[in-house]
């Protein structure tokens, strides 16, 4: 069983939001395919707010998502979308037993 979830909003200019999706989901890609504790990459569109992105992940570990943390395909990411304002929060989580 995983023993991490998180769920993370994505804010970006309304207008960057398409500029910023397919960069998210090559990233999402990458660290499904490249990094073994990453298990669930998913990415939600909000219908009434195009200036968000949602993201749920989930990992095998805490040190699964530290590994991510530090991938290449993270830095990829970064600078790839760095020029478009993205702000990042997220919400750890922990399965219910």
């Amino acid at each position: 069983m995983f023993k991490l979830a998180i769920f993370a909003t994505v804010e970006v200019a309304a207008e960057k939001r398409d500029q910023l999706l397919p960069l998210l989901a090559a990233h999402g890609a990458r660290s499904l395919k490249d990094e073994p504790g990453t298990l669930k990459f998913d990415i939600l569109v909000p219908r009434e707010d195009a200036s968000k992105l949602l993201i749920h992940e989930v990992y095998q570990d805490d040190a699964a998502f530290a590994a991510h943390r530090n991938a290449p395909s993270i830095a990829q990411f970064r600078a790839e979308s760095a020029a478009l304002g993205v702000k990042i929060t997220a919400t750890w989580c922990t399965p219910a037993e």
